[in-house]
């Protein structure tokens, strides 16, 4: 039986969760990041479309002769999602033995984020993923600032 109605409404989901890890994805790009625009968004939807349709196959195989073979683990789903995106973050992390300098943290931290707002808007909490995608920005760019003038003093001693 096809539910267009939830089909539709996961996708309205994954669209939100794309916007709303894109905002982040720009930030990335424009640091000139490893992972920026569009892998922010695709980590994000991607998060968000798995929640659903590990949703959807439990609604689909709680009725029926199914009832006793099916259990529920809404964790395992959540952990599948932080391995996959764990995976991808190490790509992006490099460290650079001449300069005793390790590279990409940040950004495979936003992409963890990324993913995380995609699971939020996946269960519909809509204020905090909006709100959460705000508090990543202001990390990014304004923690940003802070760290310069903190190297600035740590360098002048």
């Amino acid at each position: 039986m096809t539910n267009w109605p939830t089909q539709l409404a996961i996708l309205a989901e994954v669209f939100l969760a794309m916007i709303l890890g894109g905002v982040i994805g720009i930030e990335r790009t424009t640091a000139n990041k490893p992972a920026g625009f569009r892998t922010h968004m695709l980590v994000a939807g991607a998060a968000t479309l798995l929640v659903g349709l590990s949703d959807a196959l439990v609604q689909r195989f709680s009725t029926g002769g199914y009832t006793d073979l099916i259990q529920s683990d809404p964790i395992r789903v959540i952990q599948a999602i932080i391995a996959g995106i764990s995976f991808l973050g190490a790509g992006t992390i490099f460290r650079h033995p001449q300069k005793q300098h390790v590279e990409g943290l940040t950004t495979a931290a936003s992409l963890l984020f990324s993913g995380a707002i995609g699971i939020c808007v996946a269960l519909r909490q809509f204020v905090l993923a909006l709100a959460v995608t705000l508090l990543t920005i202001t990390v990014l760019r304004g923690v940003e600032f802070i760290e310069r003038r903190i190297n600035k003093l740590t360098d002048e001693r």
